[in-house]
């Protein structure tokens, strides 16, 4: 049996546990069903259930969940604005976050697939060293779709 400040107190029947655990105001809880004999210690257990629950919420709050970023092109962006796109998309991989890279089509320009495909792989090409392709560039709708992951 241990108290509550991890002291040992020695091995007791159950009921001299119990006793001990009510003159102390404390409740009497098996920790190892296993060993032999089971150990046993005083606490206060609403109060350690109180402190579990509440370093469970300080270890959630301390995770970051990925978020998936978007990034839109268009087929007639200039060279300096494709780099622009590039840094941000760039601090969102270095965030842990994944990047969702859109390239609209307007108009005519749905026929030049080719064109749109070089730019995304000039894209997926100059951030190749701090994200992976996850998903390659492909075709929906109006616009052509690519997905990058951050390296693990």
């Amino acid at each position: 049996m241990i108290d509550e400040e991890d002291g040992q107190l020695g091995i007791h029947t159950l009921e001299d546990a119990l006793r001990l655990a009510r003159e102390r105001e404390m409740d009497l809880v098996e920790v190892a069903p296993k060993a032999n004999p089971p150990v046993c210690k005083l606490m206060d257990y609403g109060k350690y259930l109180y402190r579990q629950n509440k370093l469970e919420q300080k270890h959630k709050k301390m995770q970051k969940q990925a978020e998936m970023k978007g990034i839109r092109l268009s087929l007639r962006i200039d060279k300096h604005d494709l780099e622009t796109k590039i840094s941000k998309a760039r601090q969102f991989l270095e965030d842990r976050n994944s990047v969702k890279v859109q390239m609209v089509f307007r108009g005519r320009e749905a026929a030049h697939t080719n064109l749109a495909r070089e730019k995304l792989d000039f894209f997926a090409k100059a951030l190749e060293d701090i994200g992976q392709l996850e998903d390659p560039p492909k075709k929906q709708g109006n616009q052509m779709i690519m997905i990058i992951v951050p390296l693990k």
